[in-house]
């Protein structure tokens, strides 16, 4: 049975609308076995016949016949395994991979073959051929360290490495000399005779064509002479050894992904430069979108420091409303509130965790020969430093008994104690209010201004009895009460103690008024004493609204307001100004990472760009790839897979440039920065991404090529 068949052949190039035809009905068949040379001029189709026989082209019409197969109405793939399992190619300029050792150029039909042959095996298995070819000590020298007999050698045990059983040679001692022909031809004979590979050589030199066994002339695309076949070696002579079996490749298998990582580093060790060039614009990209994630991460928490200093969790009670003839008086000009009604607030609302009562005053706090007119003097109770969040620096605060007993002690914020003591140690020192003289016995840690550009560590905190009953009698008023009494002419004497203020003057008194020494000593009980605020927390910013609902519901009971009445309180929380100030940084956040990943596209274009440049100057190499038996989806894999390492690479760099410039920012410009997991997770998943979507384009652009094309670009 004829080994090869070709019946009526034919093979038309179109330029344009010009009809150019090459093979004109080539009828032949070869012996398994045989040496044939095809001999013929240049242009009379001898190379075009080559390359259909070797399934790097197709006819334009006729029947091709490989070993009992039509070959001609193959598929890519198929016709790739084909090239892979049952034909060698020696080519006229050698075709050998640039920058690649002997050995991984003679191993490259390996990387598609059916066969998973280990690491060790395909090294034993050319190492033989190289030795065999009297290339043993060339094993790791690159095709521009060898000359030229030496290369084509080379390209020879690389078409002879799967064993297959039919070997292409177009013009194989073309470029060489005519000792190194000679020993070229002799390999070629040896092959027939020994390994009884079928051989077909494409020549048009006479000399070279007497060592084959058949010489077939063509001429302007017909066969004009064919020499009588020799019988093939048949049963007498040696048979080539088995080629590999043509089974499907199936999965991705470690082995797999070990041969096309190598073939990848491969690939782009060749130009390193180009390489690292590539992924700077990764590097730029997955920096920029992990400083500026970490920096925006680190703004946001520097603000929610902020608000939690400001009490993100803080309820504010007032008092209601009064009006009169139309008019309004503003909040707190009715006296509603209690100490009371904080305690009650405190034990029947379960979302509430703290709740304190607060007295407010506005006077002059003397030390010794200064003086100063604090924004804050509060009466309260110890729970206002929980709910305020706010630690102390030094000494303790005052204690529950101090409030029962209106003890005359203090707690002094940062700013006071600038202003009062400028350097001295103001522990165990006293400091006077509206001639109370406080025993100071801690110092409050330091707040900064609040959202209103106020200065909360001017302030000064007491026990709420001591400041209502000692220091002002009433409820809090706007002006500063030291300049108030000054104004007025009232003596020390008779603003020592106020409560008096709060009952009404009568014009015939019962009995005889004490005097105002009388008065200080002996404070008189009222039956009603009205706070100013009350400040209560509740146990997360979750719980807010729960404890506001709480709050409501119980004080409209306490103040027995019937259903469908106003109430005489109001109740306010921070959530808008929490939930304005997260979207603002959220808001910034975002814009931050929508330009650093702007940089990461630009990136990605980088990439698409220079693996596009990549494809053409590499397209004969793909080429090569083709004929020695890859598929398309070979050449998409290992393409899209250089891509793919890039961005990895690109990413790890990438993530140590990106931290390494967060830190930078907070070392040297004191910014905000907190580590984000995430976003480094995420860069680096939108990196491997942007090598996949901007490298796959160039990839398949490079596996549609056709092989016998590829081959002829210059």
């Amino acid at each position: 049975m004829e080994f090869l068949e070709l019946r009526n052949l034919y093979k038309t190039y179109y330029l344009g609308e010009i009809e150019v035809p090459v093979l004109r009905g080539v009828s032949l068949t070869v012996v398994r076995g045989e040496f044939v040379a095809l001999m013929g001029t240049s242009g009379s189709g001898k190379t075009t016949l080559m390359n259909i026989l070797g399934c790097l082209d197709r006819p334009t019409s006729g029947q091709y016949w490989l070993d009992g197969e039509e070959v001609s109405r193959l598929s890519a793939d198929a016709r790739a395994l084909v090239r892979n399992h049952k034909l060698g190619f020696v080519f006229q300029n050698f075709n050998l991979l640039p920058r690649t050792s002997a050995l991984d150029n003679v191993a490259m039909p390996l990387t598609y073959t059916a066969e998973h042959l280990s690491d060790q095996e395909v090294r034993l298995r050319v190492e033989d051929l190289l030795h065999r070819f009297g290339l043993g000590d060339r094993l790791d020298h690159e095709p521009s360290q060898l000359s030229g007999g030496q290369q084509q050698r080379v390209a020879m045990a690389r078409a002879l490495v799967n064993y297959p059983p039919l070997l292409f040679a177009d013009e194989p001692t073309g470029n060489l000399d005519s000792q190194t022909t000679e020993e070229v031809l002799q390999i070629l004979r040896q092959l027939n005779q020994t390994e009884g590979i079928t051989i077909i050589l494409v020549t048009h030199d006479a000399n070279v064509a007497r060592h084959a066994r058949r010489i077939i002339r063509i001429h302007d695309g017909l066969i004009v002479d064919d020499t009588a076949p020799f019988p093939s070696p048949g049963a007498e002579g040696p048979q080539p050894q088995a080629a590999l079996e043509s089974k499907p490749l199936s999965g991705w298998s470690a082995f797999r992904l070990q041969r096309l990582f190598r073939l990848v580093l491969n690939g782009l060790g060749r130009n390193v430069m180009r390489a690292a060039l590539t992924t700077l614009g990764i590097i730029i990209g997955v920096a920029a979108v992990i400083a500026m994630m970490e920096i925006g991460r680190g703004s946001s928490s520097s603000i929610q420091r902020t608000i939690a200093n400001m009490g993100a969790n803080t309820i504010l009670v007032l008092p209601g409303t009064a009006a009169s003839g139309g008019v309004s008086h503003g909040t707190g000009s009715v006296m509603t509130l209690t100490p009371q009604d904080s305690e009650a607030v405190l034990a029947g609302c379960s979302a509430v965790r703290a709740s304190a009562p607060v007295v407010r005053a506005r006077t002059q706090v003397i030390y010794g020969n200064r003086n100063w007119v604090p924004t804050f003097i509060y009466g309260t109770t110890p729970d206002f430093l929980s709910i305020r969040e706010w630690g102390l620096v030094a000494g303790g605060a005052f204690s529950d008994q101090d409030v029962r007993n209106a003890g005359k002690v203090c707690l002094l914020g940062q700013r006071l104690v600038r202003e009062l003591f400028q350097g001295e140690a103001p522990l165990g020192k006293e400091v006077r209010v509206q001639n109370v003289a406080f025993r100071v016995v801690g110092i409050l840690s330091s707040k900064g201004a609040n959202m209103m550009g106020m200065d909360q560590d001017d302030i000064l905190l007491a026990p709420w009895t001591t400041i209502k009953f000692r220091v002002t009698g009433a409820s809090a008023t706007t002006a500063n009460q030291s300049a108030a009494a000054a104004t007025s002419g009232s003596s020390t004497s008779q603003t020592v103690n106020t409560l008096n203020q709060i009952y009404p003057t009568l014009k015939n008194n019962l009995y005889p008024l004490p005097s105002a020494t009388q008065t200080a000593d002996t404070p008189q009980p009222v039956r009603f004493t009205n706070v100013d605020s009350i400040l209560a927390a509740a146990h997360s910013a979750k719980e807010v609204r729960p404890a506001i609902t709480q709050i409501t519901k119980l004080l409209r009971e306490r103040h027995r307001i019937r259903p469908g009445q106003p109430t005489d309180f109001n109740v306010t929380d921070m959530t808008e100004m929490t939930k304005a100030l997260a979207a603002t940084a959220a808001t910034m956040t975002n814009l931050l990472l929508a330009v650093a990943l702007i940089s990461l596209v630009v990136g990605g274009v980088g990439i698409m760009n220079i693996m596009l440049v990549t494809v053409t100057e590499r397209t004969r190499e793909i080429g090569l790839r083709l004929a020695v038996g890859a598929h398309r989806r070979n050449i998409l894999q290992q393409f899209l897979a250089e891509s793919v390492v890039l961005c990895f690479c690109g990413g790890g760099a990438g993530i140590v440039v990106g931290r390494g410039a967060s830190y930078l920012m907070t070392v040297l410009f004191r910014w905000p920065t907190e580590l984000s997991l995430d976003a480094i997770v995420a860069a680096f998943a939108v990196s491997a991404a942007v090598g996949i979507i901007f490298g796959y384009y160039p990839a398949w652009k490079a596996s549609r090529l056709d092989p016998i094309m590829a081959l002829r670009y210059e």
